[in-house]
């Protein structure tokens, strides 16, 4: 059974316990290792008078923290399966104790000391008693998945290399600017975060504490603060014309902000991309939180419900099937789709597709669902064939004045015409979309050319339009 004792932050807070524990380790010829002598509690292990052995050579070879736990917990183990190891703070608060226990389950015991983290929190002088403690070394990943939040304490900043990164990380949370304290040999510091690497003087003890801000006194912000922002407005005291919303009220405006980002992508403008995304966050957040007060749902089952939606929909990369193209991986997609919307026929999921969808993007999605059925044009020429007989159907009702009837076989034209589209791997909604835009130039240029002559254009015959129109074309290429 290895025993794992921590020391404490200060000489003499080992405990009584891990004091005898230590003690009679030694009389036992048990071997002892400490972490590392550079902390005040090591003074503890000096006064005990103990034979022991030092690790301070692992973070020599370690190239990252992860790296260095285990190493240290290899380190560990190679002492023997009685052996003794002494760390700083709290063993349960220890990385490399962790690993330890995870690797030998229920071969370890724990003696703990006074808590580094708890040492920090005293010394920033926090107003609340609760805090979030990250060490240096992890800072880089929990700011990626958004683990962290105020107040905050940072600790393990050995160097300035760990200073810097920990400044990059937080900057992009929280923002350079902010006024943090900087903790070191237990002084406190006041400075803006961007000074964070620029200090004379980093050991053990280094750390930087940030204090929880208020809403108007941040400069970044996170999804909650999104959140606070909108139940502000919905607040009795906020906005009139946000508290009277509804989702139904609201509806469309997600609509108006898709077509508005996807505009902002088709003008490649990153400023616009970036408005128009945040806009459509911001009407998800808002939908949640109108859904909150109703008590059906609120923003975290939003967000655990499509972080679950993308676990086993993409079962080729989180499961046991397999992808090798985009194609096969839509195909995992739908698959899994058609389970967890307990879609039992093909006719379900057909009739699943969004009857809001702009037509062709409609009638394009129905005819791939369709296909899945096999129910399916041989080929693009097939496909393109139909064409000419929707075509004779409808001239065959609008010859014969048959306008409804006329306008259903349009129908069919336009759906078979989609359908050559979908055979031959095109987007039928962005060609469309994208033909109308060259169009609208190309009418513009051609009507300018005309004026240009001197001419009437509403005076112009077919064929002289169509001659504007090829130059127009031509021109613009």
């Amino acid at each position: 059974m290895i025993t794992v004792i921590g020391l404490g932050v200060e000489k003499g807070d080992l405990t009584k316990r891990g004091e005898q524990a230590i003690l009679d380790a030694a009389k036992e010829n048990r071997k002892i290792v400490v972490r590392t002598a550079h902390t005040r509690s090591y003074e503890t292990v000096l006064d005990l008078g103990v034979p022991h052995v030092t690790l301070d050579t692992v973070y020599e070879t370690s190239t990252n923290f992860g790296a260095l736990a285990k190493k240290l917990a290899t380190a560990v183990t190679e002492q023997g399966a009685d052996a003794v190891y002494l760390v700083d703070g709290a063993a349960t608060e220890d990385t490399s104790v962790k690993v330890l226990l995870k690797r030998l389950r229920g071969k370890v015991e724990i003696i703990d000391g006074v808590s580094k983290t708890t040492a920090l929190v005293r010394a920033a002088g926090f107003k609340s008693c609760s805090y979030t403690a990250i060490s240096a070394y992890e800072l880089t990943q929990k700011t990626a998945s958004g683990d962290v939040a105020l107040p905050l304490i940072v600790y393990d900043l050995d160097d300035r290399g760990l200073a810097s990164d920990s400044k990059l990380a937080l900057g992009n949370r929280f923002g350079e600017d902010l006024k943090v304290y900087y903790l070191c040999g237990g002084k406190r510091k006041k400075i803006s975060l961007w000074e964070l690497d620029r200090q004379k003087e980093y050991d053990y003890t280094s750390a930087v504490a940030i204090e929880e801000m208020e809403l108007l006194e941040k400069t970044r912000f996170g999804i909650e603060d999104l959140k606070e922002i909108i139940m502000r407005l919905r607040a009795p005291n906020g906005c009139p014309w946000d508290r009277v919303q509804t989702n139904e009220s609201i509806k469309m405006s997600a609509v108006e902000e898709s077509y508005e980002l996807v505009d902002a992508i088709d003008c490649d403008d990153d400023e616009k991309i970036l408005e128009e995304a945040g806009d459509i966050l911001m009407q998800a957040v808002f939908h949640a939180v109108l859904k909150e007060e109703q008590g059906a749902f609120d923003l975290n089952d939003v967000v655990s419900g499509i972080c679950t939606k993308l676990i086993t929909r993409h079962t080729h990369v989180f499961g046991a099937d397999k992808a090798t193209d985009g194609e096969s991986a839509l195909s995992v997609w739908e698959k899994n789709k058609m389970t967890e919307k307990h879609q039992i026929t093909y006719g379900d999921s057909v009739n699943d597709v969004p009857k809001c969808f702009p037509a062709a993007m409609r009638a394009q999605k129905i005819g791939k669902r369709a296909s899945k059925a096999g129910m399916d044009f041989a080929s693009v020429e097939a496909a393109a064939n139909r064409i000419q007989e929707e075509l004779n159907e409808f001239f065959a009702a609008y010859k014969a004045g048959k306008n409804i009837e006329a306008e259903k076989e349009l129908g069919d034209v336009l759906f078979a015409v989609v359908n050559v589209g979908r055979k031959a791997g095109c987007d039928c909604e962005k060609a469309l979309k994208e033909s109308a835009e060259r169009f609208a130039k190309r009418f513009t240029a051609a009507e300018k050319l005309a004026l240009d002559d001197g001419k009437v254009v509403t005076a112009l015959s077919e064929k002289e339009w169509d001659e504007y129109y090829v130059r127009a074309k031509a021109q613009l290429k």
